[in-house]
């Protein structure tokens, strides 16, 4: 009789757990039943694959002679075509709005500042710039989840900000000095996107959170109102007829390219918000910051620009502060964070010593 019980007791627990797996899929890729690393691998592959196209057909638009002017059309094409995209997605699904209308429309406008701020700033900076920027939208977001949701960081947080504006200001001093493209009004644009960028998350996060919304519906209505806003401003200041007979000029470099960039962007997003659910923040963070490296060595690589080593130590110092922000999450924050990591490098310079006296003794 206990046997039996026992039995039916394990029998309903595994089953519980069967219904309770999450179902993972990439695009129309069930991935559901595969292991944790070929999810990984899957996952890591689609973040690189989309998100390197979706930097180099950014810059590669850019290139073209006359287009800098444009980076705000730009942005309306990539809007209406996440609109397209994001309704499909949500017929298919089923998808129905949750979030209050009055929160779409706030979060609308942040999404617009974010994206065509951060667009238009390819126009006035080199894209390793922008991304280094981006790489840095910790401390924006930090300020930002203290006044919007009263959050509390521990000092390796803080450590971190510190290291990523000090490794931020030393690679704009090297752009400044070197890059003929450099101009002051890049670095506000790429600025207000961070800035827009940290409210978003924040009001997104709290949103979904309260009304248990899904990324589908937020990123339909986030962008469909923000395509309607932008209509409106680029009509009232003439810049649609401006932006619409030069892209119609070049339909291919513009509208052609402006699809496969949207797309890959899109696609992109929905392959991160996988890698979180299937891998965890920490490990869908150290990928897309390892993207970001690569997608700097492709923009070196394809585009024609300046160099200079500062670059390179500047943007260390940019990915160590990244780094301790990803430890201190791994952590939970903890006021003990800077004992543990002295600890680890203790123990890591002791093994250092290890092996160096080893070979040296070989030797």
């Amino acid at each position: 009789m206990d046997f039996k019980t026992v039995h039916i007791e394990n029998l309903n627990s595994s089953l519980r757990k069967q219904g309770d797996k999450r179902e993972i899929k990439i695009l129309c890729f069930d991935l559901t039943n595969a292991s944790q690393k070929a999810q990984l691998l899957w996952c890591t592959t689609g973040v690189f694959v989309f998100y390197l196209l979706y930097g180099y057909l950014q810059e590669r638009i850019f290139t073209l002679d006359g287009f800098q002017p444009f980076g705000w059309y730009l942005t309306l094409i990539q809007f209406g075509y996440y609109t397209i995209f994001g309704w499909i997605e949500c017929r298919i699904k089923g998808v129905t709005r949750r979030i209050p209308l009055g929160t779409y429309l706030l979060l609308a406008l942040l999404t617009l500042g974010t994206m065509g701020f951060s667009n238009s700033s390819l126009g006035y900076l080199n894209y390793p710039t922008q991304v280094i920027f981006k790489c840095c939208k910790l401390v924006p977001v930090l300020i930002g989840s203290i006044l919007i949701q009263g959050k509390k960081y521990g000092p390796l947080d803080f450590l971190a900000a510190i290291l990523m504006c000090i490794g931020l200001a030393l690679f704009t001093v090297a752009d400044s000095i070197i890059s003929p493209r450099f101009d002051p009004v890049g670095i506000m644009m790429i600025s207000c996107a961070l800035l827009c960028d940290a409210a978003i998350g924040n009001i997104q996060e709290k949103a979904m959170r309260e009304h248990k919304a899904s990324n589908t519906e937020v990123v339909l209505f986030s962008y469909s109102i923000g395509f309607v806003y932008l209509f409106l401003i680029l009509l009232t200041i003439s810049d649609l007829q401006t932006g619409a007979s030069f892209c119609a000029e070049h339909p291919i470099e513009t509208y052609g390219l402006g699809l496969l960039f949207s797309l890959s962007g899109y696609l992109g997003i929905q392959i991160v918000l996988t890698l979180v659910q299937c891998c965890g923040a920490f490990v869908a963070a150290t990928v897309t910051t390892c993207r970001k490296a690569i997608s700097i060595l492709i923009s070196f690589m394809f585009f024609y620009k300046p160099f200079t080593f500062q670059y390179v130590w500047s943007g260390l110092i940019v990915v160590l502060g990244i780094y301790l922000n990803i430890y201190s999450k791994k952590r939970g924050g903890t006021k003990g964070g800077f004992r543990e990591l002295w600890i680890g490098l203790k123990q890591c310079w002791i093994k250092h010593n290890r092996i160096q006296r080893r070979l040296l003794t070989n030797v």
